[in-house]
C-alpha cells in the first residue's frame, strides 16, 4: 500500500476562487441580515464538499489499474478504442455532483499522446456520452507493454475539463493529472484479457479501488 503525494490536501487549487468568493459573499450578507444569508452558506458548504480532494491510499500491484476517479460504475464491457486503435476492455465511472471531481491516473505509464474532443454535453451516465460530449484521451504505454486509454467526459453541467499531464510526461498510479468541474465521468480502455475487479452499479474511489489487473506479459504459454 502507498499514498501518493498530493500537492493541495484537502482542498483541490481548482475551488480555492470559487470559494473564496462565496464565502466572502456570505460574510458580507451575513453582516447585512444573518437569515437571509443562509442560502449563501449552503451554497458555500455545496462547493466546499464539491471541490475537496483527500489523499489516498493505493493498493499494492504493478498489475493493477486503479479507479482515475470517484464514483459509480456504468459499464463493464469490450468495445472499440478509438484513441488507440483497438479492440479493449472498457471501464467507465461516472461521477455525481457530490464525488470527489479530481482524476488520477489509473497506471504507472508514459504519456504517448493527448486527444481533447469537443463535443456536447449530455447526461453523462448514458452510454453515448463516451462519444458524443466534450472529452479528453490520454493513451498511457506502461512499462510492461500495456496500452491504457484515461477518457476524461464532460457531464450534463460540466463546463470545463482540465488536463495537465503532456505527452511524454511519465505518471505514476494514483497521480493527480486532471479535474472536471460539476458532474462527469472518466472512461478507461484496458487491452483484451484484463481482468475485471469491478461489476456495474459499484461504487468506486480514485486511486483506492481497483478496477481490473493487466494481462501478466511475463508469463507465456
Amino acid at each position: 500500500m502507498n499514498k501518493p503525494p498530493y500537492p493541495h490536501p484537502i482542498i483541490a487549487r481548482e475551488g480555492w476562487p470559487f470559494l473564496a468568493g462565496i464565502v466572502l459573499i456570505s460574510i458580507l450578507v451575513s453582516l447585512w441580515s444573518a437569515p437571509v444569508s443562509i442560502p449563501f452558506w449552503i451554497v458555500s458548504v455545496f462547493v466546499l464538499q464539491f471541490f475537496r480532494d483527500p489523499g489516498r491510499v493505493a493498493p499494492a500491484g504493478e498489475l493493477n489499474v486503479l479507479s482515475p476517479a470517484d464514483g459509480r460504475i456504468v459499464a463493464v464491457e469490450e468495445v472499440r478504442d478509438a484513441y488507440a486503435d483497438r479492440e479493449a476492455l472498457k471501464i467507465s465511472v461516472f461521477m455525481n455532483v457530490f464525488n470527489v471531481h479530481s482524476n488520477r491516473s489509473p497506471v504507472n505509464g508514459t504519456v504517448q499522446q493527448i486527444n481533447y474532443f469537443p463535443g456536447s454535453f449530455v447526461n453523462a451516465a448514458l452510454d453515448k456520452a463516451s462519444l458524443e460530449n466534450e472529452r479528453n484521451a490520454m493513451v498511457l504505454h506502461t512499462e510492461h507493454g500495456h496500452v491504457v486509454t484515461s477518457v476524461q467526459v464532460a457531464g450534463l453541467v460540466a463546463k470545463r475539463i482540465l488536463c495537465y499531464a503532456k505527452q511524454g510526461d511519465r505518471l505514476y498510479a494514483g497521480q493527480r493529472y486532471g479535474f472536471i468541474r460539476f458532474g462527469s465521468r472518466v472512461d478507461v480502455y484496458l487491452p483484451l484479457g484484463a481482468r475485471p475487479r469491478v461489476a456495474i452499479g459499484d461504487k468506486v474511489q480514485a486511486t483506492s479501488t481497483v478496477l481490473a489487473e493487466l494481462p501478466d506479459t511475463s508469463v507465456r504459454p
